[in-house]
């Protein structure tokens, strides 16, 4: 449900009651604005659902031994409770409700403030950041006020009851959004704080709609009502409890987010009151003309633009002296004195940069001005800019040729950037670029470096071709070594995903990071551990479903990680240079296994997939020889796979090994099979036994045209190859498959993977063929 999302986003893994709780809300909701539910015993339960949760949390921290925690966790938990007390109370007052409403309001917000001011790390930030953080605040806050006006029903409220409660609405909606995207978003007071806002728009939304005259409309407060009551529990506990707390991997939301959201919100609701046929009255023009003037007084402050010439005093102090560390760097760079200005040296040396000590291999002076031009930056209520790292990737040179390639690079970026953009030394093999442009230009900016660097370097009486991997992070109101980690993990990315690309941080990169950094350190060791586990899937002969062999499926059980799949191991493992351990690993367990099920009346043969890698080493054949001879399996049980997509480059070697495991006796089939005009070509020189197609090739194609498993059976009848169908997943595919003519299939519609026992008992289950 969208109300458990917050949750997801904002505390991750540890929200489960919250998002459970929002959940049973959302459906509530649904239920009272279709009538099922009347509205005020919606806002009881919704209320008093979020106030027990949100208590429950509070109270805990209402038990600590120290004062400080104690107080804040007691004061906290009773302005939840009055929160509840207040929904809950609210519908049965027909004819005061305004006045409750009005009074728990009082009581809550009394009680939330005296509780946040409990909190510790509470910091103020200084007066001139204050002010225009409010000037900028303002227009927004007067667009979310002029579209409560237009949704405000007139009928009910009198035009200055109406007026207040649209002013309250705008002012607290934008400060909760300002407390979840401004430059301290990510720390638990901020979420408390917002949270308290989201609660206090709630029971104002309350006190102006009325359940009883107002039908459904009042269902709008419960939304924010619930989430501020959780949100402040969960805020306050992260608080009061920062060791336990899970910090967040990103921020919360972009910091546009408080323009964009409050212009979309009054775009949407001025098109519902103009479609209503409502002329525009006196007060909305005011109110749409009160929002000019905050924007004119924050052009004139400077704080839409960090780029503006107008920046504050304090601003144009850390940007000198970001340049005069970026000047002192290029002069420690190119092993020049500090001066003014630094010539385009085609001859300057990058060993001056990396002899230098420094953390991530950088040098020090270089990452000081780094992080000092980003924190020039960032010291801006709306930062705009972005860090960009660049890595380049020359393989097999000496040092010095290395040393060359990086001072061209670095002349070939100064001819791309700006002047004003800084151009420091980060690593040993590449450098950093800040630019205060945004972060669409920022990107496009690193295209045109990858454009740059693709011509080759003629250094040394030799011609060079260099790659370059650029990682892209925003300064978004975040520390300077928060966009440096941010780029750096881009940067990653971009080397992960095939080098020459410029990859954009965001979230989900950071996870998926993250797991590869998590499966990089818990991989090693595991066939030692006894981790590694294998399942096995049967494959069945089409004609009258009965089991014939079974494939055998590699899964790692990491205690830590969980159930790790190939898809997700392999990769890892071949960058690891581990594949080899674990394809043994799988042959060996595989070969071991079918030994025993070899002892029944029942001939089946095990199927084992290995890699190219694996497949083209010279003893290849001998030691699929030994494990065979070691386990007493006949060869022609073992069916060794191989991926189509993978085999062109080693092509004779594939054709000699798989020639010298069918002199064993050893089946080779060819797996992921594709019916282009390559793979048929190549398919006549493959000594394979089996041909594995996948469920596309059996189904309907997009066009309308036939399938093409007739032809591919076709070509495997003329080679004397057998098809297997594999992955066939519903009754049509496995129907189709063997209408085609394929003799075999494999797939979650015939059996799926399971343990050895699973898969013993599941043979049982058909009567064995007499010899």
């Amino acid at each position: 449900m969208l109300l458990a999302y917050p949750f997801r986003v904002l505390v991750p893994r540890r929200a489960a009651p919250e998002a459970a709780v929002s959940t049973a809300v959302a459906l509530l909701v649904l239920a009272g604005e279709a009538s099922l539910v009347p509205t005020p015993m919606v806002i009881a339960l919704a209320g008093g659902a979020g106030a027990t949760l949100a208590g429950v949390r509070l109270s805990r921290l209402a038990s600590r031994r120290q004062a400080a925690r104690r107080t804040a966790g007691v004061l906290l938990d009773a302005a939840v409770v009055a929160a509840g007390l207040t929904a809950a109370v609210l519908p049965l007052t027909d004819t005061a409700s305004q006045a409750a409403a009005l009074v728990g309001s009082l009581i809550v917000a009394v009680l939330s403030v005296a509780g946040l001011r409990q909190l510790p790390g509470r910091t103020r930030p200084p007066v001139r950041v204050r002010l225009r953080g409010v000037v900028e605040a303002t227009g927004p806050a007067v667009g979310l006020a002029l579209a409560g006006w237009l949704l405000l029903p007139r009928d009910i409220l009198p035009a200055p009851a109406r007026l207040v409660a649209a002013l309250v609405l705008g002012g607290l909606g934008m400060a909760a959004l300002n407390a979840f995207t401004g430059t301290r978003r990510r720390s638990a007071t901020a979420r408390c704080r917002g949270g308290v806002l989201l609660t206090l728009v709630g029971l104002a939304l309350l006190a102006t709609l009325p359940p009883a005259p107002a039908g459904r409309a009042a269902l709008l407060a419960v939304p924010p009502l619930v989430l501020g009551m959780l949100l402040t529990a969960l805020g306050a506990g992260d608080a009061l409890d920062p060791v336990d707390a899970e910090p967040t991997a990103a921020p919360v939301a972009p910091t546009w987010l408080r323009v964009v959201l409050p212009a979309a919100v009054l775009l949407l609701t001025a098109g519902l009151h103009l479609g209503a046929g409502r002329a525009p009255d006196r007060t909305s023009v005011l109110l749409a003309l009160a929002a000019v003037p905050p924007l004119v007084l924050r052009e004139l402050l400077g704080g839409g633009d960090p780029t503006s010439t107008e920046r504050p005093a304090a601003h144009r102090r850390r940007t000198g002296r970001a340049v005069r560390h970026r000047r002192a760097a290029e002069a420690g760079w190119f092993g020049l004195p500090d001066r003014p200005a630094v010539p385009h040296d085609d001859g300057v040396a990058w060993s001056a940069l990396s002899r230098r000590p420094g953390p991530a291999g950088g040098g020090g002076g270089d990452r000081a001005a780094l992080l000092d031009a980003l924190a020039a930056i960032g010291d801006v209520p709306a930062p705009v800019g972005a860090l960009l790292l660049v890595d380049l990737h020359v393989d097999g040179i000496s040092p010095t040729v290395r040393e060359d390639v990086l001072a061209e690079a670095v002349h070939r970026t100064r001819d791309v950037v700006s002047p004003d953009d800084l151009v420091t030394g980060c690593t040993s093999t590449g450098f950093a670029v800040v630019t205060a442009a945004g972060p669409v230009l920022a990107y496009a900016l690193g295209i045109r470096l990858l454009s740059a660097f693709a011509p080759p370097y003629q250094l040394a009486g030799s011609m060079l071709r260099v790659q370059a991997s650029i990682g892209l992070a925003e300064v978004s109101g975040v520390g300077p070594a928060d966009v440096l980690r941010q780029a750096e993990l881009a940067r990653r990315r971009a080397v992960q995903l095939g080098r020459d690309r410029v990859e954009w941080y965001d979230a989900f990169l950071e996870e998926q990071l993250v797991r590869r950094l998590d499966l990089e350190r818990e991989l090693p060791g595991a066939v030692a551990r006894g981790e590694l586990d294998l399942v096995y899937q049967p494959v069945l002969d089409l004609a009258d479903r009965q089991p014939v062999g079974a494939e055998a499926l590699l899964r790692w059980r990491s205690p830590v990680l969980g159930t790790v799949l190939p898809a997700e191991l392999l990769p890892v493992a071949e960058d690891l240079d581990l594949v080899g351990e674990l394809e043994w690993w799988v042959l060996d367990r595989a070969c071991r296994q079918l030994a025993g099920w070899s002892s029944g009346t029942r001939e089946l043969w095990m199927a084992v997939n290995v890699t190219i890698r694996e497949l083209t080493t010279p003893d290849f054949v001998q030691r699929i020889a030994a494990v065979l001879a070691a386990y007493g399996v006949p060869p022609d049980r073992l069916v060794v796979e191989v991926a189509e997509p993978r085999i062109a480059g080693d092509l004779p070697t594939v054709v000699a090994r798989l020639a010298g495991l069918r002199s064993l006796g050893v089946r080779t089939a060819l797996d992921d099979f594709r019916p282009e005009h390559a793979s048929l070509a190549q398919l006549r020189r493959l000594p394979i036994d089996l041909l594995k197609v996948g469920p596309e090739l059996v189904g309907a194609r997009p066009d309308g045209q036939l399938p093409l498993i007739d032809v591919v059976v076709n070509v495997g009848e003329r080679l004397g190859v057998e098809i297997v169908a594999e992955a066939l997943e519903s009754t049509a595919e496995v129907d189709g498959a063997r209408l085609a003519g394929c003799r075999y299939g494999q797939g979650f519609a015939l059996a799926r993977p399971a343990t050895a026992e699973r898969v013993e008992a599941y043979f049982e289950e058909f009567p064995s063929p007499s010899r």
